[in-house]
């Protein structure tokens, strides 16, 4: 070979463009105790995301996940699978689902107890006196939202599925819903018990009762269930997980100090959360058992709504 023809072949080599690096994800998570681990995944284990915090929860990721602005949700399993059991969703809508998205993987193995809150000064003494009342939720849609009718459903209040028992109230965040209950836009409302206990302690809010989730708590959506970064993103977490799992005095340092929780209510809360070993995919009996609660609940309707289509990922 020539010295020219050697100094094309050798420019022709190095002078292509390398291949373009992938966009980051778009997270969203809610920025509560239990996002530990997806802390640990961005800060040491090389998450290629940017995280979006959503306090108003599980039913405003789904709008915005719709709208193409994140990629992933990290939420309430029975937020995502309310939204998906929609009549809307099931007939088509943004996204790689026909929902906008779909339940790529497990985040939390254990229940969520959902602590039962109302005024300080209320009247309001046990659950049972809710009926008729006005419920604070941060969104229609929301878990604060589908567990009000699974509540109702456990107290035999549903008399037609889908009608529920007391005057919905959307305020969007839990410190306006905590303001609600005490300027009596509503009644009462519900959100997770370890949150809820700062305001029961300083005398904010009073707790009244609880309800727990017959499934597990937590799971992970994406708009593209063959999204080539999720394989990452599922390793990042895993290792979120180990570290968080390792280290209870450290992640009870960072609860206490960057999230809104007490050290003695943060050690308190590590006793009950179990998160798995591989957040990777979803089981097909969670989710069948889930829409099954909430269609007895009149949250979805009709018979279109399966597990089948709601998974992106199955859990082997």
């Amino acid at each position: 070979m020539s010295h020219l023809r050697l100094g094309r072949h050798l420019m022709r080599s190095y002078s292509s463009a390398p291949p373009p690096m992938s966009k980051p994800l778009r997270i969203g998570f809610v920025p509560e105790h239990f996002s530990t681990p997806l802390h640990y995944a961005s800060t040491r284990f090389a998450l290629a995301a940017t995280l979006v915090p959503f306090p108003s929860g599980t039913g405003h990721m789904i709008t915005s996940l719709r709208a193409d602005e994140i990629d992933v949700g990290i939420g309430l399993t029975e937020g995502w699978v309310a939204g998906l059991g929609k009549p809307a969703a099931q007939a088509g809508g943004g996204g790689g689902g026909a929902g906008g998205y779909q339940i790529v993987g497990t985040y939390v193995d254990t229940p969520l107890c959902w602590a039962i809150s109302t005024g300080r000064d209320r009247a309001l003494e046990d659950v049972d006196a809710l009926k008729g009342g006005k419920m604070g939720v941060s969104r229609i849609g929301s878990g604060s939202y589908v567990m009000g009718f699974v509540l109702a459903d456990t107290k035999g209040w549903l008399t037609t599925a889908g009608d529920a028992p007391f005057d919905v109230v959307p305020l969007q965040t839990f410190a306006r819903l905590r303001d609600g209950v005490n300027d009596r836009t509503a009644d009462f409302f519900m959100w997770e018990h370890f949150t809820s206990k700062r305001y029961y302690d300083n005398g904010a809010i009073k707790r009244i009762g609880e309800i727990y989730t017959p499934w597990s708590s937590w799971k992970i959506v994406a708009r593209d269930a063959g999204d080539e970064r999720l394989g990452a993103m599922f390793e990042s977490i895993n290792r979120g997980v180990a570290y968080f799992e390792g280290h209870p005095d450290e992640s009870v340092r960072y609860i206490s100090t960057h999230l809104d929780y007490s050290e003695a209510d943060a050690r308190e809360w590590l006793k009950t959360v179990g998160f798995p070993k591989d957040v990777r995919g979803v089981s097909h009996d969670t989710i069948a058992r889930t829409i099954e609660t909430l269609r007895k609940a009149g949250v979805i309707e009709g018979n279109e709504a399966t597990a089948s289509n709601m998974i992106g990922i199955s859990k082997q």
